[in-house]
This record gives C-alpha cells, structure tokens and sequence, in this order.
C-alpha cells in the first residue's frame, strides 16, 4: 500500500475535520459536559503511563467524549491512572466502583460493557487477545503498538484487522509517527519521486536504558515479570519490537509499506546482562533486501552512555532525504531540494495550520474520533502488521544469526507467549544464543 500524495491528501480532509471539531472546545476538569446520546463511551484496557496519556489524548479529541471503564491487571497502577485522570478531566471521567476492572480477564469484562471504543495499552503480548475480543465485540478501538510477539499471535491480529475493517469498524494504531504532519508531507514527497528510486535506506533507534521495579515481598515471579514486562521478550518481544519497531515503520512508509525479501543480522547482551534485565538483549543490526535490490541497514541498541540516533535515511538516484527524530529535521537534498521550517508550503495548509500545534499522539485519536462521528471508519491494519512483521522477522534474524525470509516469519509456529497465564505461573524462555537457537 503506498503512502501517495493522494492518501495524504485524503488523511489530510479528515485531519481538517478534526481540529475544527476540537478547536471549538475547551477541555478539562471545569468543562461543562452532560452525558447524552451522542456521548462516546471510552474502555481503557491497560492503565501504565502510555494508556492513561492515550485516554487524555481521547477525552480532547471530541468534545462529547466520556473514559467510562477501566481495566488493568494491578489495582494500584489503575488507581493512580484514574487520580490522575480525573483530577484533570473532572466529569468526564464516568468510571464508577463497578467498572474499575482489574485481573488478567479484566480486559473480557470491559469490552463486554457498553463502551463504544477501546483504548488498548497493555503489554505487547496480550495485544492479539485484546484485539480479537474488542473486534468481536464491535467495538472502536485504538492499538498501542506492537500488535504481537509472534508469528502465531500476528496472524490473529491481520484477522481483526480484517474483520474489523468488515465490521465498519475504525483501528488506528500506535504508530505516532504516521500522525505527524512534517513527517507526512516528507514522506509523500519521497513517495512521488522527489529523490527519484530509493537505492538504500538506513534507520536507527539508539537510545539509553529504561525504567526497571525492584521486586516487592508478595509479589509472584509473574507478577514481578509482570511488572518488569519490557525484559522480557514473551512479554515485550525484545526492544526491537516494542520500540525501535518506530524506525522501523518510518522506514517501511518511505519505502511504500512494500515487504522485504528477507533479513539478516546479529543482536545481542553485551552491557545488559544484569539477570533483572530478563532474557532480552540491548543492541540488533540488520539488513534487510528487498526485491527491487533495494537494500537497507538498521541499527538498534539500548545502552547507557552510548551515542544516541533516530532517524531515517534514504538515498535515491536523484537525492537523498534525512530525516531525524531527535533534532526535527526533514531535509531532502540533490535534483529537487526541499526543507521542512514553519514557513514550509504543505499540500493541505488549513490541515496543517489546524492540527500542528496538537502533536502527533493528539493528532492519532483526532482522526480516529473525527472518523467515528463521519461514519467513515479508517483501518490502519494493512501497513502496521507489516511493521510488526518487518521488526519480527529481524528480532528471528538477530536471534539465530540465520538469513530470515519474510514469509517464513509470518508462517512460524514459534510461540513465545503461552496464552493462558496465571499468577503462580512460572515461565522461563531462555535467552537466544545465535547460531544454536535456529528456530524461526
């Protein structure tokens, strides 16, 4: 599916609908609001700090818009979400005792309210069981990313999507990025030839360690893997799947969202190697090829007190196009030059000029809300289960030290997350040892 000037033109009208809706109101704990029959019922399934900033992007991106459910496996974590949230929102937060859900089923019992969108957020791995049942329940959703760990998990999810998308149903993903406006109009122009073909590409996430919880007496080895989710791959799918899979999307819209051939490459635990770290590793490189012989290169570590990088890279037979996460710039250079500044000429202005200032994570449920109150469900399934392949296929490369065709990713029978969890359960997946673990 290519991202042309004529989707973005398309995505750009939605836009414009969004920040004339939204820019005719006032939000916040002293907004006057009534529930009525054209209030929107939010469900948040997943109340970390992702999920609880996702339900302040919904509640100011339509005006009649109420969080009317919540779910999370910790009480505590769904608690502080719910403070904070209210002490912001006020009365549009309509979530009562009884539709403050909590277990490892709470997401079942909130999709099965009368809740007419649902806000997933939880830990990568429960994505695909989340998805499905929302889906199945008919319900608006937006999917923080990734979508799944693997193969098996992401079959289900391209299932939702489609049958989210036979529903009439809008699924907006988590992938911020394609939501924001310099990044579009940068992208487009690549897309229509603006540096000619691409020969090679090279994208980048390099970046410090994260947060870690120090285990507390009571807690279970689930729970304190639980809550330590990102260390462990059957849970976060290792870091090139639930963060540098960002670089990885940009990349694949620059190229057209068209697959790769296949992938090789290394990763592995080189500074890392504390056992609170789990089982995954702190740096991937890859190659991946494409059939047209395009080649590209991306790199991804989690190590502190290394140079940091994000960003895109694309060099074509008449230009070449950089664009960088961390300093802002889009710049295309060669046969047609072009610089995105403030005082860039977009290909839809009034879009720009009406939504900029909102940000790409408020931009993202924008467009997601002002699609629901058109009628004109929006489905991005098709690009963002070929990012989460894409990052798939290189965490299998990375782990065997095997060249990994795309189509054997998305085929592979390989589970790491086994499904039905419990408290007491104890589940160790070991760490990947290349040229020894060849299971793809």
């Amino acid at each position: 599916m290519n991202y042309s000037r004529r989707r973005f033109l398309r995505t750009a009208g939605l836009t414009t609908i969004a920040g004339a809706v939204a820019a005719d109101y006032a939000f916040g704990s002293n907004s006057i609001w009534t529930l009525n029959s054209k209030t929107l019922k939010v469900g948040l399934v997943g109340c970390g700090g992702r999920g609880t900033a996702a339900a302040m992007e919904a509640l100011n991106a339509d005006p009649n818009v109420v969080l009317y459910a919540m779910a999370d496996a910790f009480d505590d974590q769904l608690e502080q979400s719910f403070t904070t949230l209210k002490e912001k929102f006020g009365k549009k937060i309509q979530v009562n005792k009884r539709r403050k859900l909590v277990g490892l089923d709470a997401y079942q019992q909130l999709v099965d309210l009368d809740v007419d969108v649902v806000l997933l957020a939880a830990p990568p791995a429960f994505r695909a069981d989340h998805l499905e049942a929302a889906v199945n329940a008919g319900k608006h959703v937006f999917c923080e990313k990734p979508f799944a760990v693997d193969g098996p998990g992401l079959r289900r999810v391209i299932e939702s999507s489609k049958q989210a998308k036979a529903k009439n149903l809008s699924l907006v993903s988590g992938f911020c990025w394609r939501y924001h406006l310099p990044k579009r109009e940068t992208f487009s122009r690549v897309l229509d030839g603006q540096i000619g073909r691409v020969l090679t590409a090279e994208s980048s996430y390099n970046t410090g360690e994260l947060w870690y919880k120090e285990r507390q007496p009571g807690w279970t080895d689930f729970e304190y893997q639980l809550r330590n989710w990102l260390y462990y791959n059957w849970l976060s799918g290792d870091h090139i799947i639930e963060q540098a899979i960002h670089s990885l999307d940009m990349m694949q819209w620059a190229l057209g969202d068209k697959l790769p051939v296949s992938v090789t490459g290394s990763g592995g635990r080189q500074k890392r190697v504390d056992p609170k770290f789990g089982n995954v590793y702190d740096h991937f490189a890859m190659v991946y090829q494409y059939d047209d012989g395009t080649k590209a290169y991306f790199s991804c570590r989690q190590q502190n007190n290394t140079e940091p990088a994000y960003a895109v890279e694309l060099v074509g037979d008449q230009g070449k196009c950089i664009v960088d996460c961390r300093t802002g710039g889009h710049d295309i250079t060669g046969r047609n030059p072009w610089k995105y500044d403030d005082s860039t000429k977009f290909t839809d202005e009034n879009a720009y000029k009406e939504s900029n200032s909102r940000g790409m994570y408020q931009q993202e449920h924008d467009e997601l809300f002002a699609s629901i109150r058109a009628n004109k469900p929006m489905n991005d399934g098709d690009w963002m289960v070929k990012s989460n392949l894409v990052a798939l296929a290189g965490r299998m490369a990375g782990y065997t030290g095997q060249a990994v065709s795309l189509e054997a990713a998305l085929a592979s029978n390989e589970v790491l997350f086994p499904g039905n969890v419990s408290w007491d359960m104890k589940y160790d997946f070991p760490i990947a040892i290349p040229g020894e673990n060849t299971t793809i």
